[in-house]
């Protein structure tokens, strides 16, 4: 099951959000509390039916009760019946500056629909944002099968993805200096993973929003069941080497189709990540060309990926955006302390935010590409705005002038927001590389 409710655009198998109906809730709902270990099997069960109720193959059921971190987990409990769940993973995520700080990955939410409009969403969320705060986590990030849910709770959109759909029979890559240097070699995909995670870990400190990959999750990368397949092969693995130190890796399904006139298969790419420019057009050089295809899918890529600017036909990417991962500020003054910023700034924040009160003032931030600091003040402000849109621009990739021009951030002092919007930005494009 998916994070998109079978849209088939999510991530690798993990769950956020909850059903339609969970989305308007009014009154008390069941009592809230800390997932036992026992209940786990009970729990998941009421998630799965909010998402459709379609059975997961037993890997995939297995590896989520191995992630799910019970005492971060809350179900809601009509007497004896589970009618909520919600999760949160202990993630860290990198930041502009290259730190990597904790945020609570919030997950498996979802609601029974005999108990829809009881609170029982609103009470779930304000128990793990409290939670999330004593234990002293400046972040919470999620990601949303239905995006008009979470923003009365201070979730905003802080990353955007790609999806692509490459017509390689006419397009063609013009690849960099050094690109056939690189070997590229067949791998089955369990047996190479240390090296891909090595690759991974690499490429974590350098994209503000790629998750630092916690224990056990590696494993996620490489399950297989056929239920992933949509038709396709098992997963394949190709590495790229060079002077036998493994560089990159690409792991993908070939789904074969025949036409009257000849083969017309299809590249399902599931991840890449390489070390070096040769390293990643090699890649993508292979997908383009694999025998027998004529399309390369692929979800979820980043906004200014590489390839995109080799491209012979930009047009014929079939190139799609949308949302990625949300950020939420549940500390602010920690949260804006933790990253630094491209240029010099020093700003009065006038913070809104209803959900999570003690956010709420105004807050002096002072910073630059070395390092920040961030604290109460009662200086005049120089931006009013709520905590959405904190958490918006706080990984660089969307922008405080824009959503000044649409009415979310107020200047009160001129030149404070050209001054903020630049420090803010980052020079890459944030991006979730995995969902959860």
């Amino acid at each position: 099951m998916a994070t998109d409710n079978g849209t088939g655009q999510g991530d690798h198998g993990t769950h956020s959000g909850v059903g339609r109906g969970a989305a308007r809730e009014s009154g008390h709902g069941p009592d809230v509390r800390v997932l036992r270990p026992d209940e786990w099997d009970e729990w998941y069960d009421n998630l799965l039916r909010a998402f459709g109720g379609v059975p997961e193959a037993l890997g995939e059921r297995e590896l989520w009760k191995t992630l799910t971190e019970t005492d971060r987990s809350i179900g809601a409990w009509d007497g004896d019946v589970c009618v909520g769940t919600a999760g949160a993973f202990s993630f860290r995520l990198t930041v502009p500056g290259g730190a990597s700080v904790p945020a609570a990955g919030v997950t498996m939410v979802g609601v029974a629909a005999t108990h829809r409009r009881r609170g029982v969403l609103r009470s779930m969320m304000r128990r793990q944002l409290d939670d999330v705060r004593e234990w002293g986590w400046p972040l919470a990030v999620l990601t949303a099968s239905e995006p008009a849910i979470y923003g009365r709770f201070g979730y905003a959109a802080a990353t955007y993805c790609v999806n692509v759909e490459v017509d390689t029979a006419r397009v063609r890559l013009s690849v960099p200096p050094g690109t056939d240097d690189v070997r590229l070699r067949y791998a089955a995909p369990a047996d190479v993973l240390d090296a891909c995670e090595a690759v991974y870990a690499r490429r974590v400190p350098v994209r503000p929003g790629m998750l630092a990959r916690m224990p056990g999750w590696k494993r996620a990368a490489v399950v297989d069941p056929e239920s992933r397949r949509q038709g396709a092969s098992p997963l394949q693995c190709v590495v790229a080497e060079r002077g036998g130190e493994v560089v990159g890796y690409a792991r993908f399904r070939v789904k074969p189709e025949w036409e009257t006139a000849g083969p017309k298969g299809e590249v399902l790419l599931q991840d890449t990540e390489a070390l070096d420019a040769a390293a990643h057009a090699a890649l993508w050089r292979f997908l383009f060309e694999i025998d027998l295809t004529s399309t390369l899918s692929a979800q979820g890529r980043p906004l200014d990926e590489p390839w995109m600017s080799m491209v012979s036909d930009i047009r014929r990417c079939g190139l799609r955006v949308r949302d990625s991962l949300f950020v939420r500020l549940v500390d602010v003054g920690a949260a804006l302390e933790a990253r630094t910023y491209q240029a010099p700034v020093d700003v009065v924040f006038e913070v809104e935010d209803d959900f999570c009160p003690w956010n709420a003032g105004r807050w002096r931030l002072v910073g630059d590409a070395k390092g920040s600091s961030c604290a109460r003040t009662t200086d005049p402000a120089d931006l009013a705005l709520s905590v959405r849109e904190l958490g918006a621009a706080y990984l660089g990739g969307v922008s405080l002038a824009s959503l000044a021009a649409a009415g979310r951030v107020r200047e009160l002092r001129r030149g404070a927001l050209t001054e903020a919007a630049v420090a803010f930005g980052s020079p890459v494009a944030p991006w979730l590389p995995h969902g959860f």
